[in-house]
């Protein structure tokens, strides 16, 4: 037993048992026989005690053990004794105890003073040692802040959610009671998209050890990762012919790095995200289109139909899942408006937010714009991007093409 702050170390008395009769196995413990060292008295299987001399003795008898033999108690036969119940026996006294000499302290020897209390007498763990090192108050949440797609930059994910608050220079939860969705699309033409997952991940332990939360909506490119390993180069339906989830997933930048470092609870993470979420008045999707309305009419049930989905494995299945989870631009344009009060007044909320297609994208600035000098012109993004009617808001700043990684805070929306 270690030893408590200001007392001497607690010893403890340690007694080797041995069987009694022939039915005490070599396990038996203190209901099962005796003490070393003393002869048991002769029986028909019962157990039997004896003194320091080797007599038996009876149950009550001052200073001994009793167990159940075949004499009857009070008649002075000896427990596990042979012979008929009752037959006399006599006893030896018990032997008088020994008394070992204390034995001195070594020169030089002083008493422990006991030390001063380094806690409460009130201290309790339950009270002080929660993993939540922050009060929550329900009813006023922390901020909320939203991530647009990573595609493997995990140095450009690090540089802006440091600059939002939200992680310390070593890359942990900085942000208390914050509460951070990232918009799917972790891995995937960047260099380490494993690490951003693992990233991911750490986030939402320490974010919930805070009182806060960091969660992640389902990209289109999770669907992908998933097919790929899953599936292979097993064929599916595909409206452009055969095809793929591997074909796919080499095409639309899949790193083998990113394969090679893929394990099992990756997976597992990945298959049970949310494909949509609804907080403070903003819809949270990865992807600006409406065929999520495809697999129900309320969040709930959808998330539950592409989870299932998933869980069901079936290539073609996913594979139609995957491709209308790649659409996009349903927002842009004269009908985009329209199209984004659907997917709000099914859903509920007030805004959709995004990711999936660029913002250089979106306002049609990539590709054929070239500066004096006859150099490509690179996209400028300073921000999200609302429109259709600020019904939409667009997150992915298209770190992929030179743009930037975006992270922002969101208003609650009423």
């Amino acid at each position: 037993m270690t030893q408590g702050a200001g007392h001497g170390p607690v010893l403890k008395a340690m007694v080797s048992w041995r069987p009694a009769g022939p039915d005490a196995g070599p396990e038996a413990g203190p209901e099962g026989g005796r003490q070393t060292g003393q002869a048991a008295a002769p029986g028909n299987g019962s157990y039997g005690f004896a003194d320091a001399s080797g007599a038996p003795v009876l149950p009550g008898t001052p200073g001994v053990l009793g167990a159940p033999g075949t004499g009857a108690p009070g008649t002075g036969a000896a427990i596990g004794a042979d012979g008929p119940a009752g037959a006399p026996a006599s006893f030896a006294a018990p032997a008088a105890p020994v008394q070992v000499p204390a034995a001195a302290p070594p020169a030089g020897y002083e008493a422990t003073q006991l030390d001063t209390r380094l806690v409460p007498e009130d201290y309790t763990p339950t009270a002080h040692d929660l993993p939540v090192i922050a009060p929550v108050d329900a009813d006023q949440p922390g901020p909320l802040y939203v991530v647009g797609d990573v595609h493997g930059y995990i140095d450009e994910l690090r540089t802006a959610l440091h600059a939002q608050g939200l992680i310390d220079a070593e890359g942990h939860w900085s942000a208390g009671t914050a509460r951070l969705w990232f918009l799917g699309d972790f891995t995937d033409r960047g260099p380490d998209g494993i690490g951003v997952i693992e990233l991911v991940m750490q986030l939402s332990a320490e974010a919930a050890a805070a009182g806060g939360y960091a969660k992640a909506i389902m990209g289109n490119h999770e669907l992908l990762l998933l097919g790929a390993h899953r599936f292979g180069d097993t064929p599916v339906n595909s409206t452009g012919g055969t095809a793929s989830f591997l074909a796919a997933w080499r095409l639309n930048g899949g790193q083998p790095s990113d394969m090679d470092r893929l394990e099992d609870r990756h997976l597992t993470w990945m298959s049970r995200l949310d494909a949509a979420h609804l907080t403070d008045g903003h819809l949270l999707l990865h992807s600006d289109t409406t065929a999520y309305l495809d697999y129900g009419t309320t969040i709930d049930a959808m998330n539950d139909a592409v989870t299932g989905i998933l869980q069901r494995g079936d290539a073609d299945e996913c594979w139609d899942l995957f491709r209308k989870l790649t659409k996009r631009f349903a927002f842009r344009g004269d009908n985009g408006p329209q199209a984004a009060r659907e997917l709000l007044d099914t859903y509920g909320g007030h805004q959709v937010v995004h990711g999936h297609s660029p913002i250089p994208y979106l306002l049609g600035e990539v590709g054929g714009e070239y500066t004096a000098d006859g150099e490509e012109r690179t996209p400028v993004v300073n921000g999200p991007m609302a429109y259709a009617e600020n019904l939409a808001l667009a997150m992915d700043g298209g770190v992929t093409m030179d743009g930037r990684l975006l992270v922002a805070e969101l208003p609650p929306l009423s």
